[in-house]
């Protein structure tokens, strides 16, 4: 019988050429950008990806060295400033894959806009499963893993600060693929040996991740016959308080019988407290590195809830609600017994695992997930009101979205309605 575990130890051949070049062509105007294939050594060999996004796919990873290219009135980011292109690799496990190295880059595209406090990302399948800020790295990576424990399993972990022992300690709690940090203090290393498989890259270069909240690249998407999609890539304008807009919009009103067209002013009633701009403006940057279709709901600096890359808005507000009682209830599980809430049965037996379970959902429910109070994020307009709806009911208090829909008037209406707070970007933040 074929042992179908070999293909994820297979590292591929590597036939991706030592260099490559793109050149734009505009008349006799010609931009090259030159990158360079990176390798780590690997047990005393030079070795490229392991393989791509899956085994049997080969893959290889460049960094770019030269060629500043000007499009428009954008200048994209200058060689040599490297951040997931080029990870020092101290520990190898299984040497790194394209899964790897792009969540990574996705836990540095959220963290590139929260430097100003310890923050830890953990994303897996590029996306975000818990993010959060706190007053020491350990308390923000806790909170990181209290938002998604379940999904946290196997994802890479990216810190904004040198990591500790204190962190590293409840890291090693857990089974994680990758952790990423500027730096490591003495004794993590020695407790990372400890797990065989898990990748550590050192970035050096994130203590300046800050120069690269406003800094575009050209972002290439190869399509089915070679052909590609370019385009700059995506960064958030709005990343301060003062950059939301009150939402407002005018409605047009049209008199049946007489045809006069009249404009009726909507706009909202109330206005963000402090606290709630916090979390607001915390989850309108996590956003930027979540797959839309998506909605968010965050807390006191951390994710409570993410859906992502749904086809209805409607629908993705209640998988991230859905997902919010589903890890509290798995939190409490854990809190009160050390066990996920799913296996609670089998460690206690039925019927004893059933009533726990029971007495756990019950608790979840009058707490609703952890919803009361949170902000609501989403990376689009609101069409309708009742996407909203689904997030007013659960007792969110504010919202964030782009603005923009035809119905503005009746989303505005509908958070009116309920007291809640709700602010504009101008802005929407897809990302396919």
């Amino acid at each position: 019988m074929k042992d179908l575990k070999e293909a994820y130890k297979t590292i591929e051949a590597d036939h991706f050429a030592p260099r490559m070049e793109i050149s734009f062509i505009d008349g006799d105007k010609r931009t090259t950008m030159a990158y360079e294939k990176v390798t780590w050594n690997v047990g005393g060999e030079d070795k490229g990806l392991r393989y791509g996004e899956n085994p049997g796919q080969e893959a290889a990873l460049y960094k770019l060295v030269n060629g500043n290219l000007v499009l428009g009135d954008v200048e994209t980011l200058q060689p040599g400033r490297y951040l997931a292109s080029v990870p020092e690799l101290l520990q190898s496990g299984k040497h790194p894959g394209k899964t790897n190295v792009t969540d990574t880059d996705n836990a540095l595209n959220i963290l590139r806009y929260l430097t100003h406090k310890p923050c830890a990302v953990i994303v897996k399948h590029n996306n975000p499963c818990g993010v959060a800020l706190g007053s020491t790295l350990a308390e923000a990576y806790f909170r990181a893993n209290k938002a998604d424990r379940l999904a946290a399993f196997g994802g890479a972990i990216a810190l904004n600060r040198a990591c500790d022992l204190e962190t590293a300690k409840l890291i090693a709690e857990n089974y994680a693929e990758v952790v990423v940090a500027p730096d490591f203090e003495a004794g993590v290393m020695d407790l990372f040996a400890t797990k065989k498989n898990l990748r550590v890259f050192r970035i050096r270069n994130m203590d300046r991740l800050a120069d690269f909240v406003a800094r575009t690249v050209v972002d290439y998407k190869s399509l089915i016959d070679g052909g590609i999609v370019a385009q700059m890539s995506f960064v958030a304008k709005a990343r301060k308080p003062e950059d939301f807009m009150p939402a407002c919009c005018n409605r047009k009103i049209t008199d049946k019988a007489t045809g006069a067209v009249t404009w009726e002013e909507h706009k909202i009633k109330r206005l963000p407290t402090a606290k709630e701009y916090e979390d607001l403006v915390f989850g309108w940057l996590v956003e930027a590195g979540v797959t839309s279709n998506s909605v968010l709901y965050v807390k006191d600096g951390a994710t409570v809830g993410i859906g992502t890359g749904e086809q209805d808005r409607v629908g993705v507000a209640e998988i991230a609600r859905d997902k919010a009682y589903t890890k509290h209830a798995d939190w409490i599980a854990w809190e009160k017994h050390r066990k996920p809430f799913n296996d609670l049965r089998l460690v206690f037996g039925e019927a004893e695992g059933a009533k726990k379970q029971a007495e756990i959902l019950e608790q979840t429910k009058a707490e609703k997930g952890g919803l009361p109070g949170c902000a609501m994020v989403s990376d689009a307009f609101f069409p309708f009101r009742d996407g909203l709806e689904v997030g007013l009911r659960e007792g969110i208090t504010s919202v964030v979205q782009p603005g923009g829909a035809l119905r503005d008037w009746d989303v505005i209406d509908c958070a009116n309605d309920a007291g809640a707070a709700m602010v504009f970007t101008g802005q929407r933040s897809f990302r396919h």
